[in-house]
């Protein structure tokens, strides 16, 4: 039990980093009344710059995930964690200096720094479903994951908005105040790690590849058809959700001039929902209704629920509107990852995750490059892209899925005699 507690606190902590630096991000480069940039930069320059940033993560997040995740397969899942566990440390050390330099490019670099060693979740994942003993219990794992990330997402804003919120702390408050706690939070994880976490798997493999890896984990999925075939409608689902989450804040302050604490509370409630999808949702569906039909409804749900997000005139609204929208992806996205666990064996778990994520920070760091300029456009445009994909994923899943090899990864419910289909 300790040992999952661990394994979730390193999901928390990878995920806290997210939610805490997405309100500073867009309020050092969007928000005009910031220091960080000259006061005369352009609105289509704090935009780009803004994609840059949140490019740059995910880009070195793909590297990071691909090799840190498959090396995990080798040397075990407890190395792989510290290894991310201390790039977190240096990645927030660096964004501390960025802020206090004003230094946009020591800011790119702390970021690439924690992209690269944020393979935390793929490899919780793999030590997770290592440890599961069941189907059913691989699925209840997975959810525990989507509900350990929703935490981080919403301890990572909280700690945005309060820590850096004069209103709270008085002179106390500071942007880097949050970073300064997370660097603690994530010490302490560290610490927790090394004493209770041990590896299920105990069997090592010698170490039979370099860093060519980081190009080669999408490349070996054309030895596996039905990672392939479950890849398109995972990738595009993946970048619905994106191509909203990713220019939310940002949304929030063009169109209602959301503060930071808007901001971060708005992603409190994001997590929230997420966690409420992915841990109370995802037990319940998953024992009444098969993957695939729960994989397709998640995503109607999602696409109907941003446009009315996109019409909505009222700011308040926004808090309402977006609870469907991560309810949906959290009962949605775990029951993914569970067809990709069902896709290979157990020796091939690590590596399969770290596919999932792979796909996941291709995904992001495309719209992230792309969504900046389109937002100098259109405010509207990012999301409109994040409907559009979730269509392109049904799309797939009506086509692609439909053969023998990946239905046979959706068996039929077995239900209690006497008891009707739900």
């Amino acid at each position: 039990m300790l040992a999952r507690i661990a394994l979730l606190l390193v999901v928390i902590v990878d995920l806290m980093g997210q939610g805490l630096i997405f309100p500073i991000i867009n309020t050092l480069l969007i928000d005009p009344a910031s220091t960080f940039l000259p006061k005369e930069t352009h609105s289509s320059t704090r935009e780009f710059y803004y994609g840059l940033v949140s490019a740059v993560f995910y880009l070195f997040w793909f590297f990071g995930a691909a090799y840190i995740s498959k090396l995990s397969d080798h040397i075990g899942r407890k190395v792989g964690i510290v290894i991310c566990l201390g790039g977190a440390i240096v990645g927030y050390g660096l964004t501390i200096l960025a802020i206090e330099f004003s230094s946009l490019w020591m800011l790119v670099l702390g970021r690439a720094v924690s992209g690269f060693t944020a393979g935390n979740q793929p490899i919780a994942q793999a030590a997770l479903i290592d440890a599961s003993g069941s189907e059913q219990e691989k699925s209840a794992n997975l959810g525990y994951i989507v509900g350990a990330s929703a935490i981080g997402m919403m301890i990572g804003p909280l700690l945005a908005g309060v820590l850096s919120d004069p209103t709270f702390l008085g002179s106390y408050a500071s942007v880097e105040l949050p970073f300064y706690t997370a660097i603690v939070l994530v010490g302490l994880t560290l610490i927790l790690i090394m004493t209770s976490f041990y590896d299920v798997r105990t069997e090592r493999k010698p170490i039979d590849f370099g860093l060519s890896e980081v190009f080669l984990t999408l490349y070996r999925i054309k030895d596996f058809p039905v990672v392939q075939k479950l890849s398109f409608g995972y990738f595009f689902f993946l970048m619905g959700l994106n191509a909203y989450y990713i220019y939310l804040a940002d949304y929030l302050i063009e169109r209602f001039k959301f503060t930071t604490f808007e901001n971060s509370m708005m992603l409190v409630i994001l997590g929230l929902a997420l966690m409420l999808g992915g841990t109370v949702l995802v037990p319940y569906v998953s024992k009444r209704y098969r993957k695939i039909p729960t994989i397709v409804a998640s995503a109607i749900v999602m696409s109907v629920f941003i446009i009315l997000f996109m019409v909505n005139p009222i700011p308040d609204l926004s808090y309402v509107l977006i609870v469907p929208i991560l309810l949906a992806f959290g009962l949605g996205y775990p029951t993914l990852l569970a067809l990709f666990s069902a896709s290979v064996d157990e020796s091939r778990q690590g590596w399969v995750m770290g596919v999932t994520i792979a796909w996941f920070t291709v995904g992001s760091g495309s719209i992230s490059l792309i969504g900046g300029p389109l937002m100098s456009v259109s405010i509207y445009m990012p999301f409109s892209i994040g409907v559009a994909s979730f269509c392109v994923s049904m799309l797939f899943i009506f086509t692609l899925w439909r053969s023998p090899e990946v239905q046979a990864l959706d068996p039929e419910i077995q239900r209690e005699p006497g008891k009707a289909p739900a």
